[in-house]
């Protein structure tokens, strides 16, 4: 039974954006060629953008986009960004939007990393490829006018993901501090969408499905064991944490791993703010000017104003 009556009515036009979308082995070279996400726009005048390599001794060099507002005024707060894409596909490009309105609502200064995508890399990889970039904005917060003290990250999807691994990870390293980690449907948990483990069957209808869950976690981890911090849903320990915003939408096939996530946050005593929209599915901000997006970013740019002490 198809779930489509419990979708937001305004995100209908998804249904065909996204037509009969399959994310395996054999349809990846085609949707990494589109980059999986809306057209890059144009340049905006209020923020600064360029590319910037941070050097990786032990591989290629990290690829990042680096926005600044064009009027700086003070120490303001850092923000790095990861994006979406399953761990399989996606690139800074497809947030160019979001992050330059970051910049111009709060000032701050954004570094949106990539990294090395699977089946080719695996989590390692990824995870060493983040905690450079992370590396990068401290080492250079002078530089750039950044509080070293109010550095976060986040990001959407398996960005969110690689995002809680890399909060987990600098919490183990002590070598660098996070204010906030900021987390948007993140893909959490290597177990959802399995035989043991099919989840809600209201959730996971559309865009990322239950197939697309095995087949991104399986090229992903390889032959690695499921463990933490590459599968944050499978930490025992959380305590000291960054504080955390989660959203998440009622109809997406993270829900309740998203859910558990900021449950077992809150029990160890880490600030935690949980937000579950209801009507919304996987990628629900591809379409432009919904209610539902309207207050996602309306929360999203609240929040992250919030967890870096800064005010839009």
């Amino acid at each position: 039974m198809s779930t489509v009556y419990l979708l937001d009515p305004e995100l209908m036009p998804l249904l065909d954006m996204i037509g009969d979308m399959k994310i395996n082995a054999e349809a990846l070279p085609k949707l990494r060629d589109a980059r999986f996400s809306r057209p890059i726009p144009n340049d905006d005048p209020a923020v600064r953008r360029e590319e910037i390599f941070v050097a990786n001794p032990n591989g290629p060099d990290v690829r990042c986009l680096l926005y600044q507002p064009e009027s700086a005024n003070g120490t303001t707060a850092g923000y790095l960004h990861l994006h979406g894409g399953g761990y399989v596909m996606g690139s800074p490009e497809g947030s160019i939007a979001m992050n330059n309105l970051i910049v111009k609502t709060l000032g701050v200064t954004v570094l949106s990393s990539s990294y090395r995508l699977a089946p080719e890399h695996l989590a390692t990889e990824a995870l060493d490829d983040a905690y450079l970039a992370l590396g990068w904005l401290h080492e250079h917060s002078s530089e750039l006018g950044i509080d070293p003290l109010r550095i976060g990250i986040g990001g959407e999807s398996a960005g969110g993901g690689l995002a809680a691994a890399l909060a987990i990870h600098a919490r183990d390293r002590g070598e660098y501090a996070i204010c906030h980690q900021h987390l948007t449907y993140p893909m959490l948990d290597d177990r959802t969408g399995t035989d043991a483990s099919p989840g809600d069957p209201l959730t996971g209808e559309f865009v990322w499905t239950r197939a697309s869950n095995r087949f991104g976690w399986a090229s992903y981890l390889g032959d690695l064991t499921p463990s933490a911090p590459y599968v944050p849903a499978r930490l025992e320990d959380f305590k000291n944490l960054p504080p955390t915003w989660v959203h998440t939408v009622t109809m997406d096939l993270f829900r309740d791993e998203n859910i558990l996530y900021a449950q077992k946050l809150l029990s160890a005593g880490v600030p935690t703010e949980l937000i579950v929209s209801k009507g919304g599915c996987h990628g629900f901000q591809m379409v432009p000017n919904t209610g539902i997006g309207r207050r996602y970013q309306a929360d999203f740019l609240d929040a992250l104003g919030r967890g870096l002490s800064v005010s839009g």
